[in-house]
């Protein structure tokens, strides 16, 4: 094969790359139904997590490689819808569904009552994979190559996927919180069924924000640019050095005050009478 086309294929090898990382999460989370003990299941939600979040690495990088190599197509922006639909769309919906539907936590102490039905637990799911198709589709009609990227309309498909697989990258420091003392213990033993709890409603609400017309800013096309406010650097910073204290608890904090924070910075606009930032750009 050519170099050219060695250069001209790499691309679309990035956004299968995505796809395949979306099946993986799929195959790891499906996985944790086979068995009965914490460590066994818990390994594979961790590793099905891990597998969207790569999906992300590649999403980031197809579309860079392919205006770099002078390659972009309307094929490559379907191609890559498709794989979105799979990597931040069914996966973290059956993430949460085997998240919630099965016994993660063994022991009294992480006892938790059944508040969800099964089927209002798949409902939701349901929901999210089609608002992320929908989502998606809206992207591609809505957005030409003339367009500034600066920030989206609606929340992307890949935070609202990080906001329900950050959960099961984080539950390793929840679950040391118990070995760090008496009070530490006490705070996993809430925290741990919290999080069962409140991850479908994250779920639900990350579904209804991507169909929704709230402006969400490119951080990365800012930065880039050089567009960027200073205060964007100053939260980088912060958020790194958090990522140091806290480690993985760090990660749904983020990703739900990116998904969360929009919104209610909106509403409080709303309320306090002040005027609307103008449309953004797709």
């Amino acid at each position: 094969m050519k170099p050219a086309r060695l250069i001209a294929v790499f691309p679309t090898l990035l956004t299968l790359g995505n796809a395949a990382c979306g099946f993986g999460a799929i195959t790891f989370a499906a996985k944790a139904t086979q068995n009965t003990t914490e460590a066994v299941i818990y390994g594979p939600l961790f590793l099905s997590a891990l597998c969207i979040f790569a999906g992300m690495l590649f999403d980031m990088f197809d579309g860079a490689a392919a205006r770099l190599t002078g390659n972009t197509s309307e094929l490559g922006a379907e191609l890559d819808s498709l794989c979105d639909a799979i990597t931040f769309g069914v996966a973290p919906a059956f993430l949460m569904l085997t998240f919630v539907n099965f016994p993660i936590w063994q022991g009294d102490e992480y006892s938790l009552p059944f508040i969800y039905t099964p089927r209002l637990v798949w409902t939701i799911g349901a929901l999210y994979v089609i608002c992320a198709i929908l989502r998606l589709a809206r992207f591609n009609i809505e957005t030409d190559e003339d367009d500034a990227h600066d920030s989206f309309s609606g929340l992307p498909s890949p935070a609202a996927a990080g906001v329900v697989a950050a959960f099961p990258i984080a539950m390793p420091e929840l679950m040391e919180l118990g070995n760090r003392g008496a009070t530490a213990a006490r705070v996993a033993e809430f925290l741990i069924p919290a999080v069962k709890v409140a991850l479908p409603l994250f779920c639900l609400a990350a579904a209804m924000l991507m169909v929704s017309r709230i402006r969400y800013p490119h951080f990365g096309t800012q930065l880039l640019r050089g567009r960027g406010p200073r205060k964007n650097i100053i939260q980088i910073v912060l958020a790194v050095a958090a990522v140091a204290w806290a480690h993985e608890l760090v990660i749904p904090l983020a990703f739900c005050y990116f998904a969360f924070g929009a919104p209610i910075a909106a509403g409080w606009r709303r309320l306090m009478g002040a005027k609307s930032p103008p449309p953004a750009a797709q």
